[in-house]
This record gives structure tokens, sequence and C-alpha cells, in this order.
């Protein structure tokens, strides 16, 4: 039994450090773009209609886990409401990690944040 507890405490921590370091490596992935912050080159990613509906969606996905308010009309613009039961992320914007971010980005609560949002 307290091996069990042992390993999910280390699974509860280990999650928010993988989180953060998902998003700091997204966040150096769109440094290409060239603005002032992590947030700035996301949004100009989700826009740029070169790259791969992949890329974009974790930028979308990034966008809500920092949770920057200055996201939000870029998200909402591509968000269409209409959420199919599967979705590619290598074919479409996906309308859930979307529709998910919108909600962060909001004030949603997101307590894994706590643990790695420093600094975007």
């Amino acid at each position: 039994m307290r091996i069990i507890i042992i390993i999910l405490l280390l699974l509860f921590l280990s999650v928010p450090f993988t989180i953060g370091k998902t998003v700091k490596s997204h966040c150096l992935q769109s440094q290409k773009y060239q603005q002032p912050t992590c947030v700035d080159n996301l949004i100009y990613l989700v826009q740029d209609e070169t790259q791969s509906f992949r890329s974009r969606n974790s930028a979308i996905w990034t966008l809500g886990q920092l949770g920057n308010k200055k996201a939000l009309t870029a998200l909402q613009k591509y968000y269409t409401g209409n959420i199919p039961r599967k979705e590619s992320l290598d074919k479409n914007l996906s309308q859930y990690e979307l529709k998910k971010a919108i909600n962060l980005v909001s004030g949603g609560i997101n307590i894994t944040a706590i643990f790695w949002r420093y600094g975007y």
C-alpha cells in the first residue's frame, strides 16, 4: 500500500513539471516569430496558416497552459463551438483544444500551473 501511495505521489509531482517543460519547449520553438514574449510568438504561430495543424494545435494548448488573456481574441477567432466526437490534430484546428484554451485564458483554474508558470 505504501508503495502505491509513493508512486501516486511521484506521478502527481512529476506531471506539472512535465507540462512546464513542454510549455518551455513550445515557447522556444516559436521564437522564430521574434515577438517580445512567448505568448506573442505563440499567437503568431496559431495564425500562421503555412504551419502544420499539429504545430498550431500545440500552440493553442500552450496558450491555454499559459493562461494569458492577451491570447483570447486569437483563440476565439478560430473557435466555432462545433466540437466533433473525434478530431485529428493533423487535419484541423482542434475545437476541443480551443475550448479548453479559451476557458483557461478566461480565468479557468489550472492547478498544475502554480508549479511551473513563471516569467511567461
